[in-house]
C-alpha cells in the first residue's frame, strides 16, 4: 500500500512544480508567478482526471461480474490518488492566495488595500472553497478507507465507474483557464462549456442511477426496487456523494445559460436569479 501512495506524493506535487517553473523560466513564456501557479494547478488536476478515468474504464470493462471480479488497478490507483487530494487542497489555497495578493482582489475604490493577514486569507479560502475542501477531505478520510479496507475486494466494477466521474474535470479546468484570460466569448469556450455540461451530466449525475440499474440487472430487480434491496448505509452514502454533484451541476447549468444567452437579451430579473 505504501508504494503507490509515495509515488502519488511525488508525481502530483512534482508535476505542479515542473509546470510552474517551466512557465516562469522558458524565455518564450516568462509568465508571472500567479498565472503559472493557477494554470499549473489546473494542469495537474486535468492529468489526474485523465489517469483516474482511464483506470476506471479499464477496471469497469474488465469486471464481468460486478460484485466479485477484481482488478489490481482499483486498489492501486485509489492509493496512488490519495496524495493528490491532499496536495490539491494546498494547490487551491495557493491559487486563492495569488488571486488575493496579485490580481487586485483587495482593491477598493481604485486603490489597492494592504494584503490581509495569512489567517484572513485562509478564512476567505475556506469560505469560498468549503465544499471542495470538504469533498477532498471526505475522499481521504472516508472514501479511501472504505474502498481499500471495508469493501474486502468486492465491487471493483462500481469503483471503476466512480473513477470515471473524473471525465468532466479537464473541461472544468479548461473553462476556468479561459475565464482567467477573459476568453468567455470565444468559440472554444462555448464548445468546452457544452462538453463540460454533457460530461458532468453523464459521468457525475447520471452515474448514480446507472449504478443502481447495473446492480438491479445483476440481481434481477427493477430499478425502483434496488434502493429497498440494498443496505440503508449504501443509499445514504450514494445520496451524500450525489448531493454536491447536483449542486455543482446547477452552477454549471446557470453558467451555461449566461454563456449561451444572446448578447442583446436582458439579464434575468432579481426574482429569477435568487437561489
Amino acid at each position: 500500500m505504501l508504494t503507490p501512495m509515495v509515488a502519488g506524493g511525488v508525481v502530483f506535487p512534482g508535476l505542479f512544480l515542473l509546470s510552474k517553473n517551466t512557465l516562469q523560466r522558458l524565455p518564450q513564456l516568462r509568465w508571472e508567478e500567479a498565472d503559472a501557479v493557477i494554470v499549473s494547478a489546473r494542469l495537474v488536476s486535468s492529468v489526474q482526471a485523465i489517469m483516474a478515468s482511464t483506470a476506471g474504464y479499464i477496471v469497469s470493462t474488465s469486471c464481468k461480474h460486478i460484485i466479485d471480479d477484481q482488478h489490481w488497478l482499483s486498489s492501486a490507483y485509489t492509493q496512488f490518488a490519495v496524495p493528490y487530494f491532499i496536495y490539491d487542497i494546498y494547490a487551491m489555497f495557493l491559487c486563492h492566495w495569488h488571486k488575493h495578493q496579485v490580481k487586485g482582489h483587495g482593491e477598493d475604490n481604485g486603490r489597492r488595500r494592504a494584503p490581509g493577514s495569512t489567517w484572513a486569507v485562509v478564512r476567505g479560502y475556506l469560505h469560498k472553497e468549503f465544499l471542495m475542501v470538504l469533498h477532498h477531505a471526505v475522499m481521504v478520510l472516508v472514501c479511501f478507507p472504505v474502498s481499500v479496507v471495508w469493501r474486502q475486494g468486492k465491487g471493483d466494477f462500481f469503483l471503476g465507474c466512480m473513477l470515471m466521474a473524473e471525465v468532466s474535470t479537464p473541461f472544468v479546468c479548461l473553462g476556468k483557464i479561459l475565464i482567467q484570460y477573459k476568453q468567455q466569448h470565444t468559440l472554444l469556450h462555448k464548445v468546452n462549456g457544452a462538453l463540460m455540461l454533457l460530461s458532468f451530466l453523464c459521468c457525475r449525475v447520471l452515474l448514480f442511477p446507472y449504478l443502481y440499474w447495473a446492480y438491479g440487472r445483476h440481481a434481477g430487480l427493477p430499478l425502483l426496487a434496488v434502493p429497498l434491496a440494498i443496505p440503508a448505509h449504501v443509499n445514504l452514502g450514494a445520496a451524500l456523494l450525489l448531493a454536491p454533484q447536483l449542486y455543482w451541476f446547477f452552477l454549471i447549468c446557470r453558467g451555461a445559460c449566461r454563456l449561451f444567452r444572446p448578447r442583446g437579451s436582458p439579464p434575468p430579473s432579481p426574482c429569477q436569479t435568487q437561489d
